[in-house]
């Protein structure tokens, strides 16, 4: 079978599946817990609301057609470390292919509010994204969700099938148990300890091994710099926070044992040079063999979702639409082609 015209990529039936330097130092200057100091790639408007008897608000993107409006919306959703900013390029893509495009920032990410104590979970972002969506007149959408966006954008999906014409996770977490598969509990004494160790230099090796198999560009500099910057102020310790307890909620709310109950048309986007396997590191060493990377759990997950597609971007990381805007892009339409 054969979706789209998508070039030198070849597509199978049985999964859907389609195969398609030197490294810089990053400066880190303050930027705001909210990224005060840190401009996005379009006008960033705000859904103000309560959640657990607090005020909150939230950052998002709301870009309009460019070309002859289709009358799709759009919503993409950002990974842990990432913000709506980092979806700039597919953003525009899709406004250019007459799309409405919809990129919220979560609570406890970037823009939005991060409160203190608040009790993260997806259910209760999954919520508030469909408020947003309420606020902003806004039915039913194709929702894409990356790395914990991915995780997301299935909880939602489960709770609101009626709002999603389609589903596309791009090198979701999730799809399996790293508990289950040997990652020790990390509670939030530890979680805070380690978000304190954490700079520009930390995120940037990370990244640099699991995201982008070993190939830093300049471009992706920005990208360090908006993460290190929350850190880097008076106010660091409210990201830190945040982020620790953001942690805790990945590592103990997968969606691997619901992937059977998702109602939606569901593609996953896998670059197959991702290394990430969430806190894998945390692992007993005689253990770690066992907790499986992104794409690793993703041949199993197509298999148990009903009717999912899996693309595989075999030259890209965990982050393609970062690492290669263009191709990316391409494969996001094939996937969203009827």
């Amino acid at each position: 079978m054969v979706i789209g015209s998508v070039p030198h990529w070849i597509i199978t039936a049985a999964a859907c599946s389609i195969a398609l330097s030197s490294p810089v130092s990053a400066q880190t200057a303050p930027l705001g817990a909210d990224l005060q100091r840190f401009d996005y790639p379009a006008p960033v408007h705000w859904f103000e609301t309560s959640s657990q008897d607090r005020p909150v608000r939230m950052a998002y993107l709301d870009i309009q057609p460019t070309a002859t409006p289709n009358g799709a919306t759009v919503v993409l959703l950002h990974g842990k470390n990432f913000c709506a900013a980092t979806w700039g390029d597919t953003a525009q893509g899709l406004a250019a292919a007459g799309y409405r495009v919809i990129a919220p920032d979560q609570i406890g990410f970037c823009k939005s509010s991060k409160p203190a104590g608040y009790q993260y979970s997806f259910h209760t972002m999954a919520t508030l994204t469909g408020a947003l969506l309420d606020m902003a007149g806004v039915k039913k959408v194709i929702l894409v969700g990356h790395s914990t966006g991915g995780i997301l954008a299935a909880r939602f999906a489960l709770l609101h099938p009626d709002r999603v014409s389609q589903l596309v996770l791009v090198n979701p977490l999730g799809l399996n148990d790293t508990l289950a598969e040997g990652v020790s509990y990390s509670d939030l004494g530890k979680l805070r300890a380690e978000e304190a160790k954490t700079n520009a230099a930390s995120i940037k090796a990370y990244q640099l091994r699991n995201y982008y198999h070993g190939v830093w560009r300049l471009a992706y500099d920005r990208w360090v710099a908006m993460l290190a910057g929350q850190y880097a102020g008076p106010d660091g310790d409210t990201v830190r926070d945040a982020q620790a307890r953001l942690s805790d909620m990945i590592q103990t709310q997968p969606v691997a044992a619901e992937l059977p109950r998702l109602a939606v048309p569901t593609t996953l986007i896998i670059g197959q040079r991702d290394l990430t396997a969430f806190r894998a590191n945390s692992a007993p060493v005689d253990r770690r063999a066992r907790i499986r990377t992104v794409p690793q759990a993703a041949e199993e997950a197509v298999k148990r979702i009903p009717g999912a597609c899996l693309i595989r971007l075999d030259d890209l990381g965990h982050s393609p639409q970062v690492e290669a805007p263009a191709e990316f892009l391409q494969s996001l339409r094939s996937a969203m082609t009827p």
